[in-house]
């Protein structure tokens, strides 16, 4: 295994955090790729991205793949949105998502945005929370209401209930029918007149509420922001760590000749044949405000060109332009990945490190969803705070929930330590889901590497015998003290390999040092393990069984999975459910925005 050697203090902050189990703020385990979302306005950066994707994204692959082994992915969402994206307004939040994913995904680089003097399209709010609704009906026009009510319609499985705009083609019924071009076209020039109709209603809504005081700026902002101006918010404004992650790429264009429409309106807000000056003022905001505020200089790069009237711009008159761009964008990016790379190397290519990481994931992905059981919890809890000195078992059926009990046991563990001064050691192992959880030998060789990190033990005398392996590792369990007191967690002792005589238990230490807990979970039956555990531990009362959820429980579990995604059941939706094994199922069915 590599040295363990902090590179600076957040590095040793970091490894300090992850060797002794804690499961706030966890890093994202360690990518092969890098992702980048690009975001800008569609007509005035058509030159730039072509040129990108047709000249140094090819670059950048090679880069990757050659230099790190890692695989480059660029997601321009200005091309290629499906048209059931378009017909279901999935296109904004679709947007979020990839921003999302590129950000949990990246290593590197993970947002670029060209911003140049067209604000962009504004999108109608697709949601709307049920009594902000009721305040734009209160202050709208008959007709306005009434076309409001006929396109947005209530969704009581939101928590809180919203109103969602419906689909294009439940009224248009023909706006994606390609079998039909005449009708299709038909159906969408009247979508694109009624979407004009939506806007300003719902936008003069809004300002008249921000003229009563029911709305504030930011509530009235809302109903007037470009999808553009949402990925800025999104992928720069909130985001963490930006000067690591993200770009900026500022184009003025002097001289536009605002006369000449056809092309000056790709590249400029234009609105009744004039300048948009609301468009500009909430782009000016955005550009000259508030993304300088959040990234230094060195992420903006800025350039000036001159209008040409052929077309505005042009890779031949602005060829010189053009190739600074491409440069200095394969350049920064590249920065951006060597940098991300260094950053990873230096605690990924620890292979406990990584190891302690992915099993710490699994504890919280594992206990997020864990509902009641609050009889078994408190069982676990006397235990850890008690004086048994013996393991304990938690044992059931496949399927019972076992993993999640023991996740949620873990979860909890630390805060069940009576002395509030001390600093409580988790160590969590999921049999089976790695290499090194997988087999006896390298899973205690994993496990005495966390330990001495956490006792100050040099791992260089960790034996590679397993019966000397085996009693290093019951010696380190000795280290455990009041001010470092340990909980140790095995999950699915079945899944271990049989192989060096692991079923049979002789590792397990079945009686306890002083200041250590062990918790361990099992199948009945398979391997034989579960009653060669009772052989060697006499306490019957650390044996606990986990049954199966009840109907009951199994709706309070469901009520869990909708509760984390702002989604509730109704009245006659839970009389339709009565078996628990369809819970999931009505879950991943139950409509989303509509």
């Amino acid at each position: 295994m590599p040295e363990l050697v902090p590179t600076d203090a957040q590095d040793a902050e970091l490894i300090q955090h992850i060797f002794f189990g804690k499961l706030d703020n966890l890093p994202n385990l360690t990518s092969k790729i890098v992702r980048i979302f690009t975001s800008s306005t569609f007509t005035d950066t058509s030159m730039e991205r072509n040129s990108l994707m047709q000249h140094t994204y090819p670059k950048l692959k090679e880069f990757c793949r050659e230099k790190h082994g890692l695989e480059f992915q660029v997601v321009d969402m200005r091309w290629g949105v499906r048209d059931e994206a378009t017909d279901d307004h999935k296109t904004t939040e679709l947007c979020m998502q990839e921003i999302d994913n590129c950000q949990r995904v990246s290593v590197g680089p993970n947002f670029v945005v060209f911003l140049g003097q067209k604000y962009g399209y504004r999108p109608l709010p697709t949601k709307i929370e049920g009594a902000e609704f009721a305040l734009i009906l209160s202050v709208s026009n008959p007709v306005d209401a009434r076309l409001l009510k006929q396109w947005y319609k209530l969704d009581s499985n939101n928590i809180p209930n919203l109103y969602c705009l419906q689909p294009v083609s439940s009224i248009f019924t023909n706006f994606t029918n390609k079998a039909h071009p005449r009708l299709m076209e038909e159906d969408q020039s009247q979508w694109w007149e009624t979407m004009g109709k939506l806007n300003r209603a719902v936008r003069s809504a809004a300002f008249e509420l921000l003229k009563k005081g029911d709305f504030s700026a930011q509530d009235n902002h809302r109903y007037n922001w470009s999808v553009t101006e949402q990925e800025v918010v999104r992928g720069i404004l909130n985001a963490k760590d930006t000067v690591d992650h993200t770009l900026a790429f500022f184009r003025h264009i002097e001289n536009i000749n605002v006369a000449l429409l056809r092309h000056s309106m790709k590249f400029i807000d234009i609105a009744s044949k004039q300048i948009d000056e609301e468009a500009q003022t909430m782009l000016s905001d955005l550009r000259d405000v508030r993304v300088p505020a959040t990234l230094p200089a060195s992420s903006i790069i800025r350039y000036t060109v001159q209008w040409s009237d052929e077309d505005g711009l042009n890779k031949n008159v602005h060829a010189d332009y053009l190739q600074d761009f491409i440069d200095t964008f394969y350049r920064r990016i590249v920065e951006l990945i060597d940098r991300g790379v260094g950053q990873q190397k230096s605690l990924a290519s620890n292979r406990v490190y990584t190891e302690i990481l992915q099993q710490l994931h699994v504890v919280n992905n594992f206990s997020q969803d864990f509902q009641g059981r609050s009889d078994i919890l408190e069982r676990v809890r006397h235990y850890v705070q008690g004086s048994s000195k013996q393991p304990v078992v938690l044992w059931g059926e496949g399927g019972c929930g076992k993993s999640s009990m023991l996740a949620k046991i873990a979860s909890e563990s630390t805060s069940w330590f009576l002395s509030k001064t001390c600093t409580p050691v988790r160590l969590v192992r999921f049999l089976g889901t790695t290499p090194d959880s997988s087999s006896i030998g390298p899973l205690l060789r994993s496990v005495c590497q966390q330990l001495s990190y956490v006792y100050q033990v040099p791992d260089n005398t960790i034996p590679v015998e397993l019966s000397q392996l085996t009693n290093h590792f019951k010696r380190l369990l000795e280290k455990a003290t009041v001010d470092k007191p340990l909980c140790i967690f095995f999950d699915s002792l079945d899944q271990l390999s049989s192989a060096d005589g692991a079923h049979s238990m002789s590792w397990l230490p079945p009686t306890l040092p002083n200041h250590v807990k062990l918790i361990v979970s099992t199948l009945p039956g398979i391997f034989n393990i579960l009653n060669t555990l009772r052989n060697l531990i006499d306490s019957r009362e650390n044996f606990v069984q986990i049954k199966p959820l009840g109907e009951e429980l199994g709706k309070t579990v469901l009520k869990a999975w909708l509760a984390r995604q702002h989604r509730t059941i109704t009245d006659v939706q839970w009389y339709s459910i009565s078996i628990t094994n369809f819970l999931r199922i009505l879950f991943s069915k139950c409509p989303l925005g509509r």
